[in-house]
């Protein structure tokens, strides 16, 4: 056990780094880095279990930060690991920097996940929680036994997405996760109980959690807590922390500054704190306070050596593992470096004509029993999204029992969002979940981080357009693709698009949609899917084969000689162009049919493919059940979109085809008015 005055030097160690980043970026969250100081410090010096010579050892603890604001402390701590330089820290939320404003997922530098948006850092944890718990029980206690660790603060508390992650954690029985709670009652421009009375721990243990509270400032209160916490095999473990905002903080005059709003969001001195006498209190040099104390650069030194030798006693069961179980080392091996089974897509038998969710389903099926390390999830929608498919070839988690392959997250589309994101963070799994495309509303600030994170999550999205029919405007999605198909538009830090966003036509279309959701390991994918059966695509031969177009964003269908009019749609939308373009051709028109599942991939092809698919000279007509914009591009100056300008309406879907004019009769009308323009 460390002696309690190294442990609260080390400490204020991290309270000077964190506080001087803040102060010499000009920019930053000083106070509360310093009120956590103490947790991060006995958690990385004593208890957290990693291998400092390989960052992404699979039996790693894992540690997530939910308040990204706090970065300052997790950089600092790292720092004290060896992750981070003196002069990186130094170059705090500055260009190109290392250490930016919230820290980005950097496994080889010891940051899990990417954080900031409160309440989503800790709900990553749940899902790293379950992942660890679902290859546990596939490769045994061996060589998955970690630990998850999560942070959270009182604005996670109160952000909704609380209660979701909260919720289930409690009822799966979670015990290999431990959170901290930051409770320092102070926000950004309130103190919390201006905001919010209710009582935390009461909640928690309602929840079905381990709760203890502690002073948040006290090693050893904390270590014991720690230990506590780490004895406990029934149910996760919230850990109660008071602390103390900006603690040791001073005026120029020694009045205390702790415990104040103005330390939260900026930096000390402008918050009239002395930054010269806060940092001689904490005992460093206020003229060179980029410095690890040498008793602290020790007390980190022997905590290497203890993991380096602990490290040796893992590799030596791993080792004895693997030639016991030579079958489940190969799989550990595949499933952490991403890599999925050959699947014979071609051979996925579709039935005609039927709904793309149910195609899905299909798919579905097929990769329950042939992709061991897959988890699917829904949100209280699985007999309707037809995750179902997938769901009858395994069974769900529970409490005590995850050989199953399927959870089911209840009505909270974000916290199942964020889950599965946890889940593809923790690594070896590929999650996918699903729920109806309207409510993709309420996971959109998770897609967005799992874009930034380029976290390979499958997102099901099904009912995709007013087709959802008598269900009325409120489950009638419209203007979702749109907003979606923009993370196709965005780039992510690598220059790629950011999400692949696939709106497949039929039945063919659907299986190629999965075989390039599950090749795509690099970013999110979303498939948009129809409740409404969807008639087959026209095929002079394999209509799979033909569907391989698919791969390049969009592709013809058909087309005459010499075209007069390219007609072009996506989902459901290509099957009524075909009815179309047969009136067409029957008046003596000549039509191009294209699919276009993926604009954001289409556009990522050679020009040279995309002009030879549309022609941006030509007479182009767009049918889309979205927002005309979503086509607006790809049509020219000389073309035409027929979209959704308002909500939808409730009446049986075919009824609200003719009413809304997205019938064959309508695209023969519209074309030709587009032609004798």
């Amino acid at each position: 056990m460390n002696d309690i005055k190294l442990m609260n030097r080390a400490a204020d160690n991290i309270r000077i780094l964190a506080a001087s980043m803040v102060e010499k970026a000009k920019s930053g969250h000083p106070g509360g880095a310093m009120g956590g100081a103490d947790f991060v410090n006995v958690l990385f010096s004593e208890f957290l279990v990693y291998d400092p010579k390989n960052p992404k050892w699979e039996g790693r603890d894992r540690f997530f930060l939910d308040p990204g604001h706090m970065s300052p402390m997790l950089y600092s701590v790292l720092a004290l690991t060896g992750k981070f330089s003196m002069d990186e820290l130094k170059n705090f939320r500055q260009w190109g920097t290392v250490t930016p404003g919230h820290p980005e997922v950097n496994v080889e530098r010891g940051i899990e996940n990417t954080s900031g948006p409160l309440g989503q850092g800790h709900t990553y944890a749940v899902g790293a929680a379950i992942a660890a718990k679902f290859l546990q029980a596939r490769l045994g206690k061996e060589v998955m036994d970690q630990t998850i660790y999560a942070y959270i603060s009182d604005g996670g508390i109160q952000e909704e997405i609380s209660q979701g992650a909260g919720r289930v954690a409690g009822t799966l029985g979670l015990d290999n996760l431990i959170m901290f709670y930051d409770a320092n009652n102070v926000q950004l421009s309130t103190k919390v109980d201006e905001v919010d009375n209710e009582n935390v721990a009461l909640k928690y243990e309602a929840w079905g959690w381990k709760v203890i509270s502690i002073n948040g400032n006290d090693a050893d209160a904390i270590r014991q807590a720690l230990k506590d916490a780490k004895a406990e095999k029934e149910k996760p473990t919230l850990i109660i922390g008071t602390t103390v905002m900006g603690k040791g903080a001073l005026g120029a005059d020694h009045s205390s500054y702790e415990n104040k709003v103005s330390t939260h969001g900026q930096p000390l001195s402008a918050a009239g704190v002395s930054i010269e006498e806060t940092i001689k209190n904490l005992g460093g040099d206020p003229e060179n306070p980029f410095v690890i104390f040498p008793e602290v650069a020790a007390l980190y030194a022997k905590r290497e050596a203890e993991l380096n030798a602990l490290m040796e006693e893992k590799k030596a069961v791993k080792k004895a593992w693997a030639e016991a179980h030579p079958d489940l080392a190969v799989k550990m091996d595949n499933w952490f470096a991403g890599r999925i089974p050959e699947i014979d897509w071609a051979g996925i038998q579709q039935k005609a004509n039927q709904a793309t969710r149910v195609a899905s389903a299909t798919v579905l099926g097929v990769l329950a029993s042939s992709v061991e390390n897959m988890i699917c999830a829904s949100a209280d929608l699985s007999n309707s999204d037809k995750t179902d498919g997938f769901l009858k070839k395994t069974h769900a988690f529970v409490k005590g029992d995850f050989s199953g392959a399927f959870f089911q997250a209840g009505v909270a589309e974000l916290t199942m969002a964020c889950i599965c994101i946890g889940m593809s963070l923790h690594g070896g799994v590929i999650a996918a979940c699903g729920t109806f495309f309207v409510f993709s509303d309420y996971m959109k600030p998770a897609l967005r981080m799992a874009a930034l994170m380029e976290q390979p999550v499958k997102f099901i999205w099904t009912h995709d357009a007013f087709r959802v029919g008598e269900d009325g405007p409120t489950h009638q999605p419209v203007e979702q693709e749109a907003q979606v198909r923009l993370l196709e538009k965005l780039k992510n830090h690598k220059g790629n698009n950011s999400m692949l966003v696939l709106r497949p036509a039929d039945g063919a279309e659907t299986t190629v949609a999965w075989k390039m959701a599950m090749e795509n390991t690099s970013t999110p994918t979303a498939l948009i899917l129809s409740r409404q059966n969807v008639v087959d695509l026209p095929s002079q031969g394999d209509r799979y084969q033909d569907a391989l177009g698919a791969e390049k964003g969009a592709y013809i269908l058909n087309e005459d000689a010499n075209p007069d009019v390219t007609l072009i749609a996506s989902g459901s939308e290509v099957s009524t162009l075909v009815d179309g373009a047969a009136l067409l051709r029957a008046d003596g028109v000549k039509v191009r049919i294209v699919s276009i599942p993926s604009e954001g991939l289409f556009r990522s092809q050679a020009k040279d493919y995309q002009y030879s698919v549309i022609r941006p000279d030509a007479k182009n007509f767009a049918l889309t059940a979205g927002l005309p914009v979503s086509m607006e591009s790809l049509v020219g100056f000389n073309g035409r979109v027929w979209g959704m300008s308002s909500f939808g309406y409730s009446a049986p879907y075919k009824v609200l085809d003719e009413k809304l004019g997205f019938t064959g009769q309508n695209v023969y009308k519209q074309v030709k008015e587009l032609l004798a323009e």
